[in-house]
């Protein structure tokens, strides 16, 4: 036993070293808070949230998380305990019922609840600790990716427009079902560099997510997910895939209820265990958020350069583009 537990103890130091300590759970122990619309709570949300915070007091910035297509926000919370572990507060916010919104409502929605971390979030954290006003970071799934990258864009209604973001990471992001069932509003123009955006950005692809599953249709479909998105994007960008894995396949393991039933079954999955893919994603967010918002580049060029330091197979080869200057 004592010999086994050394070569543990080995490997583990040979993989600390290989592996970027983003992939890896941070650590700062977290506290996940729900709150709900109240007509007797002033400082209520306008949307349901989930919020996922360190615990030891501090001043950690705001990072938004918007849920895919008819999901719900808990079943992403292994994924945003591993970022909020690394000094971040997660808000994810459950934006449809039993079926989505128009995607405008969905856009708008978003904003309100953007609106609120500004104003009454504090009401709702871990005593001594505290949001960075000068730092809130837009990170979405799917559709809900889609959702990010409109809101970023200016297409949020709702949004008070002095609000500045630092960041923006679409993971997976989809824009519909295809070319002609575009979900609104309409971001995608298919033409490189045209998104209007002043902040870096990350997209996180799935090399299944373009894929059916039996008879269903892809979840990512060409020419409405990560590539174009990519494609559109300015620098500074970057764009990572993972090759061997679905759509759906950062989630949580064993989804309940019947829209967990569903999630599992409606994609491509990969093979691979989806607590790697949930390294990945989790790490590629940490990773790209140290960047964005303290500069710290190590990481991140450290992926890019050397994929081979991923959880999970990247192909292509992952791409940085940085702004000059």
């Amino acid at each position: 036993m004592l010999q086994m537990e050394a070569i543990d103890h080995d490997s583990q130091t040979l993989l600390s070293v290989a592996t970027p300590a983003a992939f890896e759970i941070g650590s700062l122990p977290t506290t996940v808070i729900t709150a709900d619309p109240s007509g007797n709570d002033l400082t209520a949300p306008p949307k349901p949230v989930i919020i996922i915070s360190p615990t030891v007091a501090g001043t950690y910035p705001v990072v938004l998380f918007f849920h895919g297509f008819y999901l719900h926000n808990y079943f992403y919370s292994n994924l945003l305990n591993h970022v909020a572990s690394h000094g971040y507060i997660l808000i994810a916010p459950q934006l449809c019922k039993l079926m989505p919104p128009g995607g405008q409502v969905e856009v708008d929605d978003a904003g309100s609840v953007i609106n609120w971390t500004s104003e009454n979030l504090k009401a709702h954290l871990p005593r001594s600790v505290n949001a960075h006003g000068e730092y809130t970071a837009l990170v979405g799934h799917s559709r809900g990716g889609k959702t990010a990258f409109a809101v970023a864009l200016g297409h949020a209604a709702t949004l008070d427009p002095s609000f500045k973001f630092s960041a923006l990471i679409g993971i997976d992001p989809v824009a519909g079902a295809n070319k002609c069932m575009r979900t609104d509003p309409h971001i995608l123009t298919y033409k490189p560099d045209s998104f209007e955006l002043d902040i870096p950005v990350a997209v996180v692809g799935t090399g299944l997510g373009p894929k059916r599953k039996n008879v269903m249709p892809p979840c990512a479909p060409a020419d409405l997910n990560h590539e174009e998105f990519y494609k559109e994007c300015k620098a500074t960008k970057s764009h990572f895939v993972a090759a061997d894995f679905g759509h759906m396949d950062m989630l949580d393991d064993d989804l309940p209820g019947f829209v967990g039933f569903m999630a599992g079954c409606m994609c491509k999955n990969g093979k691979g265990k989806k607590k790697e893919m949930r390294k990945f994603v989790g790490g590629i967010v940490v990773a790209f958020l140290k960047y964005s918002l303290w500069g710290e580049k190590s990481e991140i060029r450290r992926v890019v350069k050397d994929p081979l330091v991923s959880p999970v197979r990247l192909d292509p080869t992952p791409e940085w583009e940085e702004a000059s200057g």
